[in-house]
């Protein structure tokens, strides 16, 4: 089922639940609400760009014209990174982005998007729908006048292209890149240069030396972004970012004032454009790898075993000190921590082995 049919048979489900409650609306009704939504993503970008714009697609459908919004890529209406203050403000209704971005804001704030070697999509969603995540990232994002909901995944992403091999803890040091959130800690704690570049000025900052190496999220958005032209050798795995949650971030006086139905309506439609954005990488990651390998000639590496076991000490470091900072910060790495060390043992025993046993010549 492409995309378009599946939003629209979700807004016709909707639609029907509607006509049962009060009469059915037509989709061609004049909006009662008109909300902006800004983004951190380049307009129209695969993947992060269009999951906003099917968001703001499936709100507008599921409501039946009751909600409008327009979304505005990042410049258009504010700079990516000040998304946070606009919604909060007021400036705009709606924002399309991720936690870790905001941690000048709250360092807590990280936990909800991706930790080093912590939770997979999946785990991901575990945690914040039935682990006690929801919660917390609800009355965090309260302090600042905001509402949150997962609306996106990547998955793993690739550890990320570099312009000199790896080849052990030595080589990261001095490095500049591109990598925000936990990830660029825990790589200044290696030695290197943390710099934290919006997506639209990757290729040229890493095609003219201003940076070394760049994350950005794996072999999709990656092969658009035509970064195999800039660098030589693509690395994995990505150890920074094991399933980065895309968050929607809603006005939260502008939230409280919708009636119950088109509360639930916004929130489901973000649970739809969480599931779907996560499906959609999970089928053109491999199209796309192929493509780089095959047709690019890209140098696909694996992170040397030193590298990988110094960065995960490093991230354990990083990660605890973080939860020593303030008293919520900790509460939210306890509710983590707890649900990671359950998840682990679960997963080692159901996905690991499976994926072992289905490799098995």
């Amino acid at each position: 089922m492409q995309r378009r049919d599946f939003i629209k048979g979700v807004g016709a489900g909707s639609l029907a639940v509607g006509a049962l409650s009060g009469g059915m609306r037509s989709a061609h009704a004049k909006a009662e609400y008109s909300w902006k939504m800004v983004t951190t993503w380049p307009k129209n970008f695969p993947g992060l760009g269009t999951g906003a714009n099917n968001l703001a697609a499936l709100i507008g459908e599921m409501s039946g014209g009751r909600i409008e919004v327009k979304v505005f890529g990042a410049g258009e209406l504010v700079p990516a990174f000040e998304i946070f203050d606009a919604v909060s403000r007021g400036t705009a209704e709606m924002g399309h982005g991720s936690a870790y971005y905001w941690k000048g804001k709250s360092e807590a704030a990280q936990f909800f998007s991706t930790v080093p070697f912590g939770l997979t999509a999946q785990e991901m969603n575990g945690w914040i729908y039935h682990g006690g995540g929801m919660e917390l990232w609800t009355e965090l994002y309260a302090q600042f006048g905001l509402v949150p909901a997962p609306a996106g995944n990547t998955g793993v992403q690739m550890g990320g292209w570099f312009n000199k091999e790896i080849n052990s803890v030595e080589d990261l040091k001095g490095l500049k890149m591109r990598i925000p959130g936990l990830g660029g800690e825990v790589l200044a704690r290696a030695g290197g240069t943390p710099v934290n570049l919006p997506g639209g000025e990757l290729f040229t900052a890493l095609q003219n030396g201003t940076i070394d190496a760049t994350e950005w999220v794996g072999p999709y958005n990656d092969l658009a972004f035509g970064l195999y032209k800039a660098a030589k050798y693509y690395y994995y795995p990505g150890w920074h970012e094991p399933g980065t949650i895309l968050e929607a971030m809603i006005n939260k006086k502008v939230y409280d004032g919708l009636p119950a139905d088109l509360q639930s309506i916004v929130m489901n439609a973000c649970k739809v454009v969480n599931q779907d954005m996560l499906a959609e990488y999970t089928a053109r990651n491999p199209v796309a790898l192929q493509t780089l390998i095959t047709k690019h000639n890209v140098d696909l590496r694996r992170f040397p075993n030193d590298v990988i076991l110094k960065l995960r000490a490093l991230s354990d470091e990083v990660v605890a000190e973080i939860a020593q900072k303030d008293e919520f910060s900790s509460k939210v790495y306890s509710s983590y921590k707890k649900f990671l060390s359950q998840s682990k043992e679960w997963s080692g025993i159901g996905e690991l082995t499976y994926l072992q046993a289905r490799d098995q010549a």
